[in-house]
Parts: C-alpha cells; sequence; structure tokens
C-alpha cells in the first residue's frame, strides 16, 4: 500500500516532492546552528520540568494545610518553616524527602543558568545574533534561537515568508472566488513564536518611541492583537537586518526600487 512507511514509499515521495517546483525545501542548518538549537531544546525541557517539580511540591504541601503565595522565591522562602509547622504530621522520612525535592527544583534552575551563559557565549561570538539583538524586544533567547531556526536568510524570498515558516500570517479562508483573512495560522516553529510574542508583550508597554505606526493599530485593535502584529513586525525586521547584513536602524523605513 502506498500509505505504509517504507524505503520504496519514501524514494517515491522524494521523487515526487522533486518535480514540485512550488515545495518549499528546509534550509539546512549548520553544525553550530544546530547546537544551539540543542541548548534550547534542552533548556525548554528543563523549564517543563521545574514546573511540573514546583507545582507538584505545592500540591503536596497543600493537602496538609500549608498554603504559599505565588512564585517560587515566596515558594522556597517559606517551605523550610513550614515543613518545621508540619512536623507533627509528617513522617520524618516524608519531610525529607520534600527537602529533596526542594534541592532538585534548586538543581534544574542551576542548571538552566548555565545553558543561559553558554547561550551568552554564543552571542558574543556570531555577529548575526549580536546585530538582531539590538531590536526592541529580542533578548538571548530570541536571538539565538532566530538565527538557529533560520538557518540561511537567502532561503527566504521576504520577512513576510519567515513570519509564514512562524505561522505569524493571518489563515487564509477561500471560497467562490472571496478569500477571507482569518487569525493568525499557528503553523511552523512554535517555540520561536512563543518567544517573539512574549518579548512583543514586553516592548510594547515599555516603548519609549512608539511611532506612528505601533499608535495607529493600538487605536483600532485589541491588545492581543496589537501584541501579534508586533511580533511579526519583529520578525520581519530580524530576516531584513539578517538578510541584508546591516545593523538595526531605529525608524529606518525601505523604499521600493523604481522599475526602469
Amino acid at each position: 500500500m502506498s500509505g505504509n512507511k517504507t524505503d520504496a514509499t519514501d524514494a517515491r515521495a522524494i521523487w515526487l516532492a522533486v518535480q514540485q517546483t512550488d515545495v518549499k525545501f528546509v534550509g539546512i542548518k549548520t553544525a553550530a546552528q544546530q547546537a544551539t538549537l540543542t541548548l534550547h531544546r534542552q533548556r525548554e525541557l528543563l523549564m517543563k520540568m521545574r514546573t511540573m517539580q514546583t507545582y507538584a511540591l505545592r500540591g503536596l504541601l497543600y493537602e496538609f494545610g500549608a498554603i504559599f503565595a505565588q512564585g517560587r522565591k515566596a515558594l522556597f522562602k517559606d517551605v523550610e518553616q513550614a515543613l518545621e509547622d508540619l512536623s507533627a504530621q509528617l513522617p520524618q522520612m516524608v519531610r525529607d524527602s520534600l527537602r529533596e525535592q526542594v534541592v532538585r527544583i534548586k538543581t534544574i534552575g542551576d542548571d538552566i543558568l548555565a545553558i543561559e551563559k553558554r547561550l551568552a557565549l554564543q552571542l558574543k561570538e556570531d555577529p548575526k545574533m549580536q546585530r538582531i539583538v539590538q531590536i526592541p524586544g529580542v533578548g538571548l533567547l530570541t536571538a539565538t534561537a532566530a538565527i538557529a531556526t533560520m538557518g540561511e536568510a537567502s532561503a527566504f524570498k521576504s520577512g513576510r515568508e519567515f513570519c509564514a515558516r512562524l505561522g505569524l500570517v493571518p489563515k487564509q479562508i477561500g471560497s467562490g472566488g472571496k478569500v477571507r483573512l482569518g487569525s493568525i495560522s499557528k503553523r511552523g516553529d512554535t517555540y520561536l513564536r512563543t518567544l517573539l510574542i512574549h518579548g512583543a508583550r514586553f516592548v510594547l508597554p515599555h516603548a519609549k518611541e512608539p511611532g506612528p505606526w505601533l499608535e495607529q493599530i493600538k487605536a483600532r485593535r485589541p491588545a492581543n492583537v496589537v501584541i501579534v502584529a508586533q511580533a511579526a513586525k519583529m520578525a520581519r525586521t530580524i530576516w531584513a537586518v539578517t538578510a541584508k547584513d546591516q545593523d538595526y536602524q531605529r525608524g529606518f523605513k525601505s523604499v521600493r526600487p523604481v522599475a526602469a
């Protein structure tokens, strides 16, 4: 059957894909870019593990009436006192096990910081990352992940293609010759899209000079739509700065070349 996973089926699928001129092939990443993505994947996994361990610790202590304020700092600040207060209810072996879980959470946090330091070293050595980190809303994580995910900027014809690769462009629904634009497609790289949206959410209230474009879209669109629009603009700027091999310029306006 053609739907089964076999070498012959794979060869046929490759042969068919090569004949399709409109098929977009994935760009080949360098060893350094793949190494950077490996660090990001490790950090992402550690973040999930720390969150799960923290919520589990809160839930276990909540069963015995221990309530903590929000945030890990508040938890670590009061957890030892809570264990002492519960000494009459909890056996010593249970308290020791919970203390080991606290140490485990802190160790995961140290591992996350170690990975971020390695990413910072890569940022210092890569001129492309140094250029895009100047863009408002782009920090260490976004800069390193964007260059590693993009591969070669020449693989994309425009900044909009790069946005489409990240799922930051509207979905198109067409029938009967009419095309409607919906919400963003959310296709492609979820991790980088999330970093860009978080960066846009942070930079919007702290923008010293918002500019006319941002002021106009704020006046007519909801807050979440503005955040996504800013994230898409950041992605386009990242591609433009990388593709043109130039530094970020605040207030730069591109001019279309005049046809001969």
